[in-house]
This record gives structure tokens, sequence and C-alpha cells, in this order.
């Protein structure tokens, strides 16, 4: 049995050799408490934040933290904390280890069966099996699809934070102007409170003229509180967004370069709008590489119809008789020839394409509605701003010369400055509307289109990349 015993020692080394390679399992078990907590302990001095960010922007952040963080860093800030990004840089994990799982070979059998009970008998096979018309090559072809669909929507996930982050910003600074704005109404209306109030006294007006004036004065009160409340809500909106509690803003100043002057909607057409809908929304790709997967999907069930095969050498050992033999194994299609599975992967492939479509219409017509919305709402700022512009450089200006030349009186100084107030509020909101037109119209295409937004956003964005995200592990 010297032949036998050196096929068996063969077989058992490669085995033994094989082992070596096998993983452990390790638990990784949640504990509520202790998340809670590390949540609770997030702050902007973060060192691995620090890292994140450095890596993301490709340059080093010093002081750090800053005093100062605009809405590219704010935004990178949300990249490291939110749990949304882990769980879609966990699915392009889990993508890529598809590809491996995709590309492996079927492992070859050992077959052994010893005589019993008389030991003058003994089997062994060893079979490989061979897969037929590149079977392998069609799985991995639609594992790296689905790959590339996976980082689209990491890439799409970033995206859907930065356009939160972005909201969030615009709310937290409008409210502060606006609270702002309610202060400086505030100064004027006790000025005015206190130059009726001389008047009355003086017998040269009514009380219900004072009364009035006291009642606009309390009404300022109320508005600067519920501007302060509405402050305050921004401002826990914007600390959920970033990911941190919102004691971590405190002392904290943002900036937004162009908040006040949003890009004018000559700077691009409607055309390069859909077209930049239709061929770069993240999700466009995304549904591109998924229908990829499904042709190549389709493919490998057509090439199913054909078996794959085993072969393998063999050796049984019969009274004191060694004999070697080599074994072919095939798999004949004769009950079926893989119909079934043909037919689901073409009705998958007609979902895949139907899904495209669907998608491309719906951003053809969102990226029109939000081009002719941020259209709108620049009209509307134009107009609040040519308002706000009249009255200053007239009609408050004029006053204020006549004041100082003692044609007018104080009071109706206060008046206008009243008046301009009022017209600087709504030409406040106007501007958050237009803003938030501009973003609406960002989401359609899934890109900046201001000047000072810098986020990256591509899937091989240095944010997104595995070399950025060491921080997070």
């Amino acid at each position: 049995m010297n032949s036998a015993r050196l096929f068996f020692l063969c077989i058992v080394s490669a085995l033994t050799l094989t082992s070596c390679a096998v993983q452990r399992y390790r638990a990784a078990p949640i504990a509520p408490v202790e998340t809670a907590s590390s949540f609770e302990s997030r702050s902007l001095s973060d060192a691995g934040l620090q890292s994140f960010v450095e890596k993301s922007l490709g340059q080093p952040m010093a002081p750090w933290p800053p005093k100062v963080w605009d809405l590219q860093t704010a935004s990178l800030i949300a990249l490291y904390f939110s749990p949304d990004m882990q769980a879609a840089r966990a699915r392009s994990e889990g993508a890529e280890a598809a590809i491996v799982t995709a590309g492996a070979r079927p492992n070859p059998v050992f077959d052994f069966s010893p005589g019993v009970p008389s030991p003058y008998l003994l089997a062994l096979d060893f079979a490989v099996p061979l897969e037929t018309k590149g079977k392998r090559g069609y799985r991995i072809r639609s594992a790296r699809s689905l790959d590339e669909a996976a980082r689209f929507d990491l890439a799409d996930s970033a995206w859907k934070l930065h356009s939160g982050v972005r909201r969030a910003l615009l709310d937290y600074l409008l409210a502060s102007r606006s609270l702002d704005l309610f202060h400086s109404e505030e100064k004027v209306r006790i000025e005015q409170v206190k130059l009726l109030q001389e008047r009355f006294i003086a017998g040269d007006i009514p009380r219900p003229e004072l009364d009035l004036a006291r009642i606009e004065l309390s009404k300022t009160h109320l508005a600067i509180s519920s501007a302060g409340g509405q402050l305050a809500e921004t401002k826990a909106a914007l600390a959920e967004a970033m990911g941190i509690p919102v004691e971590g803003l405190d002392g904290v100043e943002f900036t937004w370069g162009d908040l006040e002057s949003p890009p004018v909607a000559q700077s691009f057409s409607l055309q390069e709008i859909r077209r930049a809908a239709v061929l770069d929304r993240l999700d466009i790709r995304r549904s591109l590489a998924q229908y990829a997967a499904a042709e190549t999907d389709l493919q490998l069930e057509i090439a199913k119809q054909y078996p794959d095969i085993q072969i393998g050498p063999g050796y049984t050992y019969e009274e004191k008789n060694s004999f070697f033999t080599l074994a072919v194994s095939i798999t004949l299609p004769l009950f079926n020839r893989n119909q079934g599975p043909i037919a689901e992967a073409e009705a998958k492939r007609k979902e895949a394409a139907a899904a495209f479509l669907q998608k491309q219409a719906q951003v053809i017509g969102d990226s029109e509605k939000a081009f002719a919305a941020y259209s709108a709402a620049l009209n509307e700022l134009a107009e609040a701003d040519q308002s706000l512009r009249q009255l200053q450089d007239t009609q408050l200006r004029m006053t204020q010369f006549a004041v100082a030349a003692g044609e007018e009186d104080r009071l109706t100084l206060n008046g206008v400055q009243l008046e301009n107030a009022a017209v600087a509020r709504a030409r406040l909101d106007a501007l958050g509307r237009a803003q938030i037109a501009l973003g609406e119209l960002e989401d359609a295409v899934q890109r900046p289109l201001s000047q000072s937004d810098k986020f990256p956003i591509g899937p091989e964005s240095p944010a997104l990349t595995k070399a950025a995200t060491e921080a997070l592990r």
C-alpha cells in the first residue's frame, strides 16, 4: 500500500495547508449605554476628526479646532460622524467582498472509502471542478458592476448629508440674521416710544398714538423671543445634521462666502442643468451600474445551460492490488436547460431598464422644476434688493440730511428706519427662498453650483476613499 499511503499523505497535506488560512469569529456586541455615551462625548477637538478633515482637504489644519467653520468643513464633520455614512461604507465593503466571492474557484472534492470490515479494500478519489462557458468571469463582472453601484450609493449618501448640512446651516444663519434685524428694530422702536412719550407729555399728540407705538414695541419683543427660540432650534438641527451634540457648537462661528449673492441664473442654462442631471447624477449612474449587473447576470444564467465538469484521479486498493483511474463526471441537461433562471434574469434586466428610465424621467422633471423655481426666487430677490437700495439710497439718506439740517425731526427719521427694517426683513426672506431654491437645484444635479462650495462628492473623492476613513476604525 505504499502508493496508497503516498496518495493519502498528499491529500492530507493539502488539506492541512489550507486549514492554516481559516478565519476565527470575533464578537462585536453593541452596548447602547456605551454608544450613547460616545455620542455625548463627541466634539470638534476630536483628533480623528482632524486627521479625517486634513486627509479629505489635502492640507493641514492649524490651529485645531478652527474657530470658524464653513459649509465644506461642516459637511466633512457630518461625513465623519454620521451613522448613515457608516452604513453606506459597510455596504460598499460588502460589495467589494462580493467580488472575492464571485472570483472564488470551486474547491476540489476528496473522497475516502475504507473497506469495512476487510482491510484489503480501500478507495481514494480526488475531483477538481471545472467551470465552463466563462461562468466565473460573468460572476466577477456582475460583482464589479454592483461594487460600482455601491460606490455611487456611498457618494449619494455623502451628497445627501452635505445637502442636509447645507439646509441646516442656511436656516441657522438666516435665523441669526433675523434676530439681529429684530434687535435693530427694537432699538428704533424704543427711541420712537421715547420721542412720542415726550410729545404726549407736551400735549402734542393723543394717547392712542403713544399706545400704538408701545404695542408695536411689545410685538417686537415677542418677535425677538420667537426669533431667539428659532435660532436655538436651528442650532440644534445643525448639530444633528453634523452628528454632534448641540453643546459641541458652543463658541463656534460659521461663515458662508456668497450667502448674500447666490449665482445668477445666466451662469448656467436649463439645457446645461438638464444634461448634468441626466448624465452626472449619482443615482442615475448607480442605476446604470445596476443594469450592467443585471445584463451580466442574464449572460451567466444562459451560460449555465452548459454543465460543468469534474475531473480527477482516483486510487483503489483491493486484495493487494492497486488500481489508478482518471474520472470525468458531468451533469446531463436532460430534464431542464435552466429555462426558469434565464426567464427570471430576463425579467430582472427589464426591471432594471425600466427603473433607469423611470429615474431618468424623474430627474429631468425635477431639474426643470428646480431651475424654474430658482429663476423665480432670484427675480424676487432682485426686486427686494432694488427696493432696499432705493429706500437706503434715497429716502433714508435724504431724511438723515434733513434731520442734520434741522428740516426734519428724529421721529420722521425713526419712521423711515422702521420702514427700512421691514424691507430688510422682506429681503432676508427673499434671500432665504433663493438659497433654498438653489439647494434644491443642486440636489437636482447633485453637484455644487456655488463658487464657494467645493465639497467633494465623486465616488473617488478623497473624503470617500479608504485612506480618508481609516480614522473611523
